[in-house]
C-alpha cells in the first residue's frame, strides 16, 4: 500500500498544479486499475502504482523527447528510483511502442524499457483507455474517438492511436473477459 501512496503523491505533485485535467485523468486511471488489480495477483500494487504515474511525462518539467511515456519512465527510473516493472509499464502503456516507432524513438524505448506482455500490459491499457480526460469511465471506442478528435488529422499521436486501436481494443476485451470469468 505504501508503494501506491507514494505513486499517487508523486503524480499529484507533478500534475495537479500544472495540468489539472491530466491529474483528473490519472486519478480515474488509478481507480480503474484498483478495480482490476486482483486479476494480476502479486503484481496488483505495481499495476496500480504505474496507473497513477502513467502520464507524469506530460508534466512541463519532465518533457524532454515529447513522448510522455518515455519521459515519464526515465524520470521514474533516474530521479524517483522506481522499480523496473513500474518504469516498464509507464514506458509501454497503451501501445506506446507504436508512437515510439513513429517518433523515431522505438529502439530507445524498447532497449531502455523492454515491453511488458500479457495481462499486466492489458490491464494498464484497459485502465487508461476506458477513462476520459476528466477521469470518468468511458467505453474504449469513445475514448479512442476523443483522442483522435483532440489531436486532429495528421498529428503523430492521432496516427499512432489510429494504428494502435485494434490492439488497444483487444486489451480492453481481454480484461473484460477476465472480469466476467471472476
Amino acid at each position: 500500500m505504501e508503494q501506491i501512496e507514494r505513486a499517487r503523491d508523486l503524480a499529484r505533485l507533478l500534475l495537479a498544479g500544472s495540468i489539472p485535467r491530466r491529474w483528473a485523468h490519472s486519478q480515474g486511471v488509478g481507480r480503474k486499475a484498483e478495480s482490476v488489480a486482483h486479476l494480476v495477483a502479486d503484481d496488483g500494487p505495481t499495476l496500480v502504482s504505474a496507473a497513477w504515474l502513467h502520464d507524469i511525462g506530460y508534466a512541463p518539467d519532465l518533457v524532454v523527447t515529447g513522448m510522455h511515456q518515455l519521459d515519464g519512465a526515465r524520470y521514474l527510473r533516474d530521479v524517483a528510483q522506481a522499480d523496473d516493472l513500474t518504469c516498464r509499464l509507464v514506458a509501454n502503456h497503451s501501445c506506446a511502442h507504436i508512437e515510439g516507432r513513429n517518433r523515431g524513438l522505438g529502439d530507445e524505448l524498447t532497449t531502455e524499457f523492454p515491453p511488458v506482455a500479457g495481462l499486466l500490459s492489458d490491464a494498464i491499457t484497459y485502465a487508461d483507455m476506458t477513462t476520459t480526460p476528466d477521469g470518468e469511465p468511458v467505453e474504449v471506442e469513445m475514448r479512442l474517438a476523443e483522442i483522435l478528435d483532440r489531436y486532429g488529422e495528421g498529428d503523430l499521436v492521432a496516427d499512432s492511436i489510429r494504428e494502435a486501436s485494434p490492439l488497444i481494443i483487444r486489451s480492453v476485451q481481454t480484461i473484460k473477459a477476465a472480469l466476467a470469468d471472476c
